[in-house]
């Protein structure tokens, strides 16, 4: 006879209660593995659409995420999935001004000068993060707003958030989402490192590296930019000189001369020249026999330029962008000369210049990057943004405000404010002499013809002039012919010099016999 099969056993109702107290405390458990708690929580149901393209390129759904300047309520709407923490940038100062970041004038032999300081986080608070979200400081969403305190803060806290979360070397990625019309500022977060743009969500995965190098940096030119140097580890592109030519051939002899001075420094960089088809073939071979590559290249015209004006084709100078067989480029002008090695400073990023008044970089000697993306928005930009100047400085200014200050000697502008100065001398440690008014190519070899007309006298200064032509005869004969002195300039000194004669002009430069050669050739 088979027995009956025994009867289970009922679960306890302290069983049951310890079954659920173990659910609870698992749940709880895992999910402080993942980190804390979401700050605000929400249904995981309807992502910002960032959110997508942030989870594809990180491998997963779950990130850790920072928001800054962003309010409670803006946080709360925010649906994402991971943790989410708001950080704490501290209070901007009222009273902070862009041109106390950017003064017109600092003592750069002085150790002391330092710039305002704009409030950082507490970064040990915000480490191991995936995501840094911004919204962006804008008061309109184009042409206006650039020099905008609050929004360099913005991208400072970023840019160093990223930095302290991510592998500078490479391994784990990091982004940033900008949340805005405006953008984030591209000075920092180039358009290179733009993954997309979904509404007005700006996504980028920027290059770590270049970033570190920025916040190292001072916050405005109220700071001369501290050398800086690369890594043993780095590998560094090819770097070039460049200038550029276009319309006329006036330039030719300053470009020669400014080759030659490069070559005499004992550079390791490529010397580029672009010239568009005003400079003729005989020139172009006397430009390639001084150093120079040449590249030819269409002018571009500045759209707020008079017609005929000396800055017509200034923004041809935005060809620069397109060289990209090298990683950075120094674009030195025609007009000057270098007198000491540049290439240490090809360490620094774009823009990096020497100042020219109030908040403006001079584009006469700039270190820039060049870059596809950068050339397309500066040639679709150049309709919209007014130049102070109607030439490429005006324009570059205003599409690259936050620079990078390298110290005026790298660029000496021959300028003197003071008239009763007879001597006008220049500094020996300077790196690059830059020759305004007339150049020294039109006026004879004796002395500086700037002194004999009084619209250009504070352009004048005979030992700057000496120093060109010491460049000048260190030429090959072939080179010197390409700074001929034609009958026009001569007839147009010989004019100047009767005027200051008439005008008795204290310093007398009008009286000194000229024996310049190529003088003596005219006749």
């Amino acid at each position: 006879m088979a027995s009956k099969p025994s009867k289970p056993k009922p679960l306890t109702s302290s069983f049951i209660l310890f079954l659920i107290a173990l659910l609870v405390f698992t749940t709880y458990y895992l999910r402080q593995l993942h980190g804390d708690f979401q700050t605000y929580p929400k249904p995981s149901t309807n992502y910002p659409g960032w959110y997508d393209v942030v989870s594809r390129r990180v491998g997963r759904e779950w990130f850790n995420i920072a928001l800054v300047n962003m309010d409670d309520d803006e946080a709360a709407a925010l649906e994402t999935k991971g943790r989410v923490v708001k950080v704490e940038m501290g209070p901007l100062d009222e009273g902070l001004r862009w041109s106390d970041l950017f003064p017109e004038w600092i003592n750069e032999s002085s150790t002391k000068t330092r710039c305002p300081e704009l409030p950082m986080p507490e970064f040990g608070r915000y480490e191991e993060l995936d995501v840094v979200v911004a919204r962006v400081p804008c008061s309109e969403c184009e042409g206006s707003g650039w020099r905008d305190v609050a929004r360099l803060h913005v991208n400072l806290v970023v840019a160093n958030l990223l930095v302290r979360s991510g592998r500078v070397g490479g391994g784990r990625p990091v982004f940033a989402v900008f949340v805005g019309c405006c953008g984030p500022m591209w000075e920092i977060f180039r358009c290179d490192d733009l993954v997309l743009r979904v509404g007005d969500s700006w996504i980028y995965r920027p290059q770590l590296r270049r970033i570190k190098q920025l916040v190292q940096l001072p916050v405005g030119s109220c700071q001369v930019s501290p050398p800086l140097a690369h890594s043993g580890s780095e590998l560094r592109g090819a770097e070039a000189y460049a200038t550029v030519l276009h319309s006329s051939e006036a330039y030719v002899c300053g470009a020669i001369a400014l080759a030659q001075s490069i070559l005499q420094t004992n550079t390791t960089k490529d010397l580029i020249l672009l010239a568009d088809d005003h400079v003729s073939p005989q020139s172009i071979h006397g430009l390639r026999s001084a150093g120079w590559k040449i590249k030819r290249i269409r002018r571009i015209r500045s759209p707020q330029s008079r017609k005929n004006s000396y800055n017509e084709w200034n923004y041809s100078k935005l060809r620069l962008w397109q060289l990209l067989d090298y990683d950075k480029v120094m674009f030195i002008d025609a007009d000057l000369i270098v007198t000491r090695s540049l290439d240490h400073f090809f360490t620094y990023p774009q823009i990096s210049a020497a100042p020219n008044n109030k908040e403006i970089f001079n584009s006469g000697l700039m270190l820039l990057e060049p870059s596809l993306c950068t050339f397309r928005t500066l040639m679709r930009r150049r309709w919209l943004v007014r130049s102070y100047n109607g030439g490429d400085q005006g324009f570059l200014n205003e599409m690259f405000p936050w620079w990078h200050r390298l110290p005026k000697r790298i660029n000496h502008l021959k300028f003197f404010r003071s008239d009763g100065d007879y001597e006008h001398r220049i500094a020996e440690d300077a790196y690059a002499l830059h020759y305004l008014g007339l150049k020294p190519w039109m006026c004879y070899k004796d002395y500086d013809c700037n002194w004999d007309k009084a619209a250009t006298r504070r352009f004048a200064s005979d030992s700057a002039n000496e120093r060109w032509w010491r460049v000048y005869d260190g030429m090959p004969e072939k080179l010197r012919r390409f700074c001929a002195l034609t009958p026009e300039a001569d007839a147009r000194i010989r004019n100047n010099r009767v005027k200051a004669k008439r005008a008795k002009f204290g310093d007398g430069h009008w009286r000194i016999k000229v024996n310049d050669p190529r003088q003596i050739h005219l006749s």
